[in-house]
């Protein structure tokens, strides 16, 4: 093999290396951020759901329902 070859062949290389490690990267940083999203919404959902209850308590209590 010509040593411009071997240049050409070895330059393939790193540059299909490099477009791995990029997706790689692309695809953790997608999924962090799906996590992180997941964590979110579900942060907000004991949230909402604590508030939902305590509304129920409040409205138990103001109408005598909870004796």
């Amino acid at each position: 093999m010509s040593s411009n070859s071997q240049s050409m062949s070895f330059n393939a290389g790193q540059a299909k290396g490099q477009t791995q490690e990029k997706a790689s990267n692309l695809m953790d940083k997608a999924s962090n951020a799906a996590q992180s999203a997941k964590e979110s919404l579900q942060e907000t959902g004991q949230q909402m759901k604590q508030k939902a209850q305590g509304a129920s308590e409040t409205i138990k209590e103001k109408t005598g329902m909870n004796k």
